[in-house]
C-alpha cells in the first residue's frame, strides 16, 4: 500500500496534468454553474416569487380541497347519464386523434429514419415538419379547429391527430433508426430488396416498441382530451370546467375521480395488450 502511495506522488509529481483538471475545463464548469445559479434566481425574482406567497397559495388551496370534500353522488340516472357520456367522448376523442395520427405517422417515419432514406436533405426537412407540428400545442389547434368546425368532439380529434402525426412521427423514426443492422445483413444476403428488407428485417424489430408508444400516447391523450374539453372541444372537460365555474365544487371532484379511474383503467388495459402482443413478439410465438 505505501508502495503504491509513493508510486502515485511520484506520478502526480513527474506529469501533474493527468491528475488535475485542465483549467479551460475548470472555468467552463465554474461559468456553468454559475449561469445556471444566475437563471434561477432571475427566474424566481420575475415570477414574483416569495415563501409568504407560497404559503397562502398552499392555504388558500386547502380551503378549494375541503369544498371538495365529501365527492357528490348524483341521485339519477340522467345526471349519471351526461358524465358517463362526457367520460365516454372524452376516450374516444383520444382514441380517434391516436389511431389518425398514428396512420398517418407510420409511412412519414420511415421518410425520416436515417437507415431507411440515406439523402440527408430531404430527411432533415421532413424532420423539421416533424417538428413544426410538434411546436404547436394541442389546446392552440383545438381552437383553430373549433372555429372552423365548431363546437364538438371533431375539433378535439382533429387536434390530437396533428399534434401526433409531429410526436408519433418522431417517435417511429427513432425505433426504426435503433433497430440492429445484423437481421438487415442476413436478409439482404439472402438476395432480398429495400421492400423486403424494411418488412422482414426492420418492422419486426420497430414494431413493437412502435405499438408501444402508440398505447403510451392512447393514455396521455386520453388526459389531453380533458383539457381541450375545457375550451369546448367536447367530452368530459367541459363538464368539469362548468362545475368548478359555478362553484360546484363537489361535483368537480367526483369528474376527477372519474376521470382519474378512467386513466387507470386505461393504464392497465395498455399494459396487458404490451404483455400479451409485445411479450409474445420478443418471446418469438409472433
Amino acid at each position: 500500500m505505501e508502495k503504491v502511495t509513493r508510486d502515485l506522488d511520484t506520478a502526480r509529481r513527474q506529469v501533474p496534468g493527468a491528475f488535475d483538471s485542465p483549467r479551460k475545463k475548470r472555468l467552463i464548469h465554474a461559468g456553468g454553474w454559475t449561469a445556471f445559479a444566475l437563471l434561477t434566481c432571475w427566474c424566481l425574482w420575475a415570477f414574483d416569487f416569495s415563501p409568504s406567497r407560497i404559503v397562502n397559495g398552499i392555504t388558500r388551496f386547502g380551503g378549494v380541497l375541503s369544498f371538495m370534500f365529501p365527492p357528490h353522488i348524483w341521485e339519477t340516472w340522467g345526471e349519471w347519464q351526461e358524465i358517463l357520456k362526457g367520460l365516454g367522448e372524452t376516450v374516444a376523442m383520444a382514441f380517434m386523434g391516436t389511431f389518425l395520427g398514428a396512420i398517418v405517422a407510420f409511412p412519414l417515419a420511415y421518410l425520416g429514419a436515417k437507415n431507411i432514406m440515406p439523402v440527408s436533405w430531404f430527411r432533415l426537412g421532413v424532420r423539421r415538419g416533424f417538428d413544426s407540428l410538434r411546436a404547436v400545442e394541442q389546446i392552440i389547434l383545438a381552437l383553430i379547429f373549433i372555429r372552423a368546425f365548431g363546437l364538438g368532439p371533431l375539433a378535439g380529434i382533429l387536434a390530437i391527430a396533428v399534434s401526433e402525426v409531429g410526436t408519433l412521427s418522431k417517435l417511429f423514426s427513432e425505433a426504426i433508426e435503433n433497430t440492429s443492422k445484423k437481421p438487415v445483413d442476413g436478409v439482404r444476403a439472402s438476395g432480398a430488396g429495400n421492400l423486403q428488407t424494411i418488412r422482414f428485417a426492420i418492422l419486426p424489430q420497430a414494431l413493437p416498441v412502435i405499438l408501444s408508444i402508440i398505447l403510451y400516447n392512447f393514455e396521455s391523450n386520453t388526459r389531453s382530451g380533458t383539457i381541450l374539453g375545457i375550451v369546448g372541444a367536447g367530452g368530459i372537460g367541459f363538464l368539469l370546467a362548468d362545475r368548478i365555474s359555478a362553484y360546484r365544487w363537489p361535483e368537480a371532484w367526483t369528474i376527477i375521480f372519474l376521470i382519474i379511474v378512467t386513466v387507470y383503467l386505461i393504464d392497465g388495459f395498455s399494459g396487458f395488450l404490451r404483455q400479451r402482443v409485445i411479450g409474445a413478439k420478443e418471446s418469438g410465438r409472433v
